[in-house]
C-alpha cells in the first residue's frame, strides 16, 4: 500500500465510502475507479469547489490522506451548465395545490386581509374611536390592498 492515500467520499445522505488512490490519479480516474459507467452523472466537490477538470491530479488539488470529497450523483446525464448548489441558509418552499409557493410572502396577503377585517369590525362596532381622517385612511388602505390582491391573484 506504499504511495496510496485514503480519500473519504461523502454523499448527500451523509454516508461515506473510502477509496484508496494514488496522488498522481486524476479526477476522471477517481470517478472511473469509484463509479464505473456513471462518470458523467457524478460530480465531486472539494473545499467548496466543483472539480470540473477531469485531467487534474489529486496532488495538484492538494488532496492528501484522509481528505473528504463530497459526491453528488444525478439520475440523468449531467447538464451542460452545472446547477448551483442550494444555499443552506435559504428557506425552501414547496408548491401547494394552487401552484403558489408556501412561504412568508404568500401568507402576507391573507394576514393583511384578516387585519383589515378586524379593523373594519372595530370601526363599525366602536365608531366613536375612529375620527373622520382615520376612516378615510382605512378606506384608502382597503382599496389599495384590494387592487394589490386582485393583481397578485389575477381575479
Amino acid at each position: 500500500c506504499s504511495g496510496l492515500i485514503k480519500i473519504r467520499l461523502k454523499f448527500l445522505n451523509d454516508t461515506e465510502e473510502v477509496a484508496m488512490v494514488r496522488p498522481e490519479d486524476t479526477v476522471g480516474g477517481l470517478k472511473s475507479k469509484c463509479f464505473p459507467g456513471q462518470e458523467s452523472q457524478t460530480r465531486f466537490i472539494y473545499r467548496g469547489q466543483l472539480l470540473q477538470d477531469q485531467e487534474q491530479t489529486l496532488r495538484s488539488l492538494h488532496i492528501t490522506d484522509n481528505c473528504v470529497i463530497h459526491c453528488h450523483q444525478s439520475r440523468s446525464a449531467t447538464p451542460t451548465t452545472p446547477t448551483p448548489l442550494p444555499d443552506p441558509g435559504a428557506a425552501t418552499t414547496t408548491p401547494d395545490a394552487g401552484g403558489l409557493p408556501l412561504g412568508a410572502g404568500s401568507l402576507m396577503v391573507p394576514t393583511v386581509m384578516v387585519v383589515l377585517a378586524v379593523v373594519w369590525y372595530f370601526r363599525i362596532n366602536y365608531r366613536q374611536l375612529f375620527s373622520g381622517p382615520a376612516t378615510i385612511s382605512l378606506i384608502g388602505v382597503t382599496v389599495l390592498f384590494s387592487f394589490l390582491a386582485l393583481g397578485l391573484y389575477g381575479l
